[in-house]
């Protein structure tokens, strides 16, 4: 299994939409990097979602449930991916940048892609941060 993190703008598509519809297509990815990693992606690999721009957080957990696909004759494609659980507290943008043992994070030295990997630690350690009371 692999892990993932998938950014959304919530005025784009929220973890509030998310949790209401169950599945979507995850499409959209523009930036080749981004596409490389979503035709590596299997049923099953686990991903973050997290809210960009407003709120700046992990929210919740979502499953790649369909393999990279395109349907519509671009030479882009999607996954879909479908709701599995909120965190039980939003991890912070900035909770992110102070933990040094998440400070080789892709999705914090390649801020800009919309889809990135998460290493089996990495998820560890958040999934740790999100059980945590916030200090705020």
């Amino acid at each position: 299994m692999q892990y993932w993190l998938f950014k959304s703008e919530p005025s784009a598509y929220s973890w509030q939409q998310m949790e209401k519809e169950k599945v979507t297509k995850w499409d959209g990815v523009r930036n080749y990097q981004a596409q490389k990693y979503m035709k590596t992606m299997k049923v099953g690999d686990l991903g973050f979602f997290y809210h960009s721009v407003k709120g700046k957080a992990i929210v919740g957990i979502v499953e790649v449930c369909k393999e990279h696909y395109c349907d519509d004759g671009s030479k882009f494609g999607q996954v879909d991916v479908k709701f599995s659980k909120p965190l039980s507290n939003h991890v912070q943008l900035s909770d992110l940048k102070q933990n040094s043992l998440l400070k080789n994070m892709a999705m914090l030295k390649q801020s800009r892609l919309s889809v990135s990997p998460v290493s089996e630690n990495e998820w560890d350690e958040i999934i740790r941060m999100s059980k945590c009371e916030s200090e705020k």
